[in-house]
């Protein structure tokens, strides 16, 4: 599965299209996802002629010294790596540019936080730009799939798989290896010394870029302890109990590694069936291999440890979903839901209100208890209720119902 090739990346044609309607186009996402790889890609096609990195000393000093002179010199249409590293002026002098001159595609930039969360510089350039955002690889991307998992939801077709590789050995090789392209091509011991460089390099440099870095010191330990919990309720005073921190500071902390792409957090779904659904969001870390590390926990474990194979699990397939949602025709939020005895993993919500579902097993086999939930679900939305699937370790896609249906993991990326 591993290799040196270049992985063609979903979100190139969203990136060609933005550039064509849009005065600044910001391809987003974490450190080593390929946002420069696929930047320049673009630029090699001849959809961006020039390119400034401000990773180099002298262009990022120059961007820092004079932001309005640094951005007047350059010939459009321009990429500009690593926005976030010139500085919150170096937004705010595009937008001063790109206010004279609307003509679309001028600036293509890519940005390792979410620069334009941040305080600084929320409304530089609200109304202006267009965002795209790369996640780590997902799974139909490695195998070069065509078929997009939302799209198929939506449609009300379940992906049909026949002889998959049954039970927890198919997650070995894709939740450890996990979505970062250097990460996957390495082996168990050099991945995981790779993933330590990687997150001192983003919790010490992109935390600089979005808040004040000496206030920050409880925020690897956050992390660590939403790992542990990933897939959980995430309720900030119950989290500040247990590390010693206030419920605003916790909850502080995690925009903050949700801004730098470490965490996502999923909003609860609210379907007005009742008033005892519960509001709060779950936490997911964004990578499995990630996760791994944050855990410490090795390939063995993984496989033994029937806990952490189910949050492990969960937040893999709820990660993948994410990322095919990025790039899908059919435009969706994801949420989750649990009402009462009821709980779905994944609930996904059309501009239509339409409703797709999504319940993760780790077992190969299958009772009616574990679609039971999605079963009640179909059954309050009606006609709106176009799929839903509980993905797991079995081989063969199955018929659970009307509307249901037991998908194989391999149905993420073979569909």
């Amino acid at each position: 599965m591993s290799s040196g090739r270049l992985f063609p990346r979903s979100e190139h044609r969203l990136v060609l299209e933005a550039l064509a309607d849009t005065r600044v186009v910001m391809l987003l996402g974490a450190r080593q996802v390929g946002k420069s790889t696929l930047a320049r890609q673009i630029v090699d096609e001849g959809h961006v002629e020039h390119v400034v990195d401000l990773d180099q000393r002298v262009q990022r000093q120059a961007a820092l010294t004079d932001p309005v002179g640094f951005i007047a010199s350059l010939e459009r249409p321009v990429l500009i790596d690593e926005v976030q590293r010139g500085g919150p002026e170096l937004l705010l002098a595009i937008k001063s540019v790109v206010d004279r001159d609307l003509s679309p595609g001028q600036f293509l930039l890519t940005g390792s936080a979410n620069v334009l969360r941040s305080p600084k510089t929320l409304d530089a350039l609200t109304g202006r730009v267009d965002i795209v955002t790369l996640w780590p690889l997902a799974q139909a991307e490695i195998e070069e799939g065509h078929t997009n998992f939302v799209d198929a939801l939506f449609s009300g077709r379940a992906p049909h798989v026949s002889g998959a590789p049954l039970g927890r050995e198919a997650l070995r090789e894709r939740i450890v290896a996990g979505g970062y392209p250097e990460a996957r091509l390495r082996s168990e011991r050099s991945r995981s010394r790779w993933f330590e460089s990687y997150l001192r390099t983003t919790l010490e440099r992109d935390l600089e870029s979005v808040a004040d870095a000496h206030k920050l010191l409880e925020v690897p330990r956050l992390l660590r302890l939403l790992a542990a919990q990933t897939g959980n309720l995430f309720v900030p005073a119950n989290i500040g109990n247990r590390i010693g921190l206030d419920h605003r500071t916790v909850d502080r902390y995690a925009t903050l590694l949700e801004l730098t792409y470490l965490v996502r957090r999923i909003p609860a779904w609210r379907p007005g069936l009742g008033q005892r659904e519960v509001q709060h969001p779950k936490a997911h870390v964004v990578d499995s291999g990630l996760l791994l590390q944050l855990l410490g926990a090795s390939e063995e474990r993984l496989l033994a440890d029937d806990q952490l194979t189910g949050k492990a699990l969960e937040s893999f397939v709820a990660m993948e979903i994410v990322k095919h949602a990025e790039w899908a025709d059919e435009r969706a939020r994801i949420h989750h839901y649990r009402r009462a005895n009821a709980e779905v993993d994944l609930v996904l919500e059309n501009r239509a209100g339409e409703i797709a579902a999504v319940e993760v097993k780790t077992s190969a086999s299958l009772a009616a208890r574990d679609w039971r939930a999605l079963a009640k679900l179909r059954d309050a939305c009606g006609d709106r209720f176009r799929c839903g699937l509980v993905v797991h370790t079995g081989a063969d896609t199955a018929p659970l119902g009307d509307r249901l249906f037991a998908v194989p993991l391999s149905g993420l990326w073979t569909a």
